[in-house]
């Protein structure tokens, strides 16, 4: 099932400005600005994050959702830090990238959820 996945994705687009887009504009701003402009964009990521989870749990384990969405995590951080914060790509990325490809494996090995 795609809509989870899908979900999943668009919310950590949202989470990871959350998260760490004020640190590029608002860096001079009072913290308590910064705190409300990630809980604005959080709430955007809760409307996301929390559907994909009801969908998924229909069709994934509780651990192959959060291996999901470490993986999505990953993927989306690594482009946020090189396209918009204009950090380098290192080899770190990759060592782990490939750390959480064992860790889908073993979480996907055994199929979905039992029912």
């Amino acid at each position: 099932m795609l809509k989870p996945i899908i979900l999943l994705f668009f919310s950590n687009i949202f989470m990871t400005f959350a998260w760490y887009g004020h640190l590029k504009h608002m860096a001079a701003k009072p913290l308590v600005l910064a705190i409300l402009f990630s809980w604005g964009i959080a709430l955007f990521e809760y409307t996301l994050m929390i559907p994909a989870n009801r969908i998924g749990i229909n069709f994934y384990t509780l651990g192959q959702l959060r291996v999901m969405q470490e993986v999505i995590s990953l993927s989306v951080f690594a482009a946020f830090a090189f396209v918009y914060m204009k950090e380098p790509l290192r080899l770190d990325y990759l060592w782990a990238a490939l750390c959480l490809v064992g860790a889908v494996y073993f979480m996907f090995r055994g199929g979905g959820p039992v029912q």
